[in-house]
């Protein structure tokens, strides 16, 4: 069964960049972002990868919510950027079984406040695992050639999870 995830703007530049976004709809019920994140990702503007986004939009798996006021919202911007924040209050406040988030300092935030991470090669992982890919590690050489940045140790952990290393 299928769950809702909420996300920050890394995973899905990631992925869209790749020609691999298709994963999150496969994964997912449905995949919502807060308005910063919608905001961060500029779909009216033509970019790269803006019209794959703006169909999964109208298709109604990837979803902007809205965010109840919320206390910590100031205080958290003091520490992460205004997507992040917002991705962060929206898992919690829809009970999103998942936040894709990249961003290490905002990753460290949600799990303390107990949220349930995964990024980018999580997403990955859990495509392998479904049959969705046969392999990560040529996603992660696509990743790096479209320069999305994944650390070294980080990829060698993938592969190492993936069985690939």
């Amino acid at each position: 069964m299928k769950s809702r995830a909420a996300a920050g703007a890394g995973p899905l530049i990631g992925l869209v960049r790749i020609d691999r976004v298709d994963l999150l709809r496969s994964l997912y019920e449905a995949v919502l972002i807060p308005p910063g994140v919608f905001e961060e990702l500029r779909i009216a503007e033509g970019r790269p990868g803006a019209l794959v986004l703006s169909r999964a939009l109208t298709d109604g798996w990837l979803a902007v919510g809205r965010l109840a006021p919320n206390s910590d919202l100031e205080r958290l911007q003091l520490l992460l950027d205004p997507g992040e924040t917002e991705a962060i209050l929206l898992a919690a406040q829809e009970q999103c079984r998942r936040l894709l988030i990249d961003d290490l300092r905002g990753r460290k935030v949600a799990q303390s406040r107990g949220l349930t991470i995964s990024g980018t090669g999580g997403v990955l992982l859990a495509a392998k695992r479904r049959g969705l890919v046969a392999s990560v590690g040529p996603i992660l050489e696509s990743l790096a050639l479209s320069g999305y940045r994944l650390s070294d140790e980080l990829v060698s952990r993938l592969l190492q999870l993936a069985g690939e290393g």
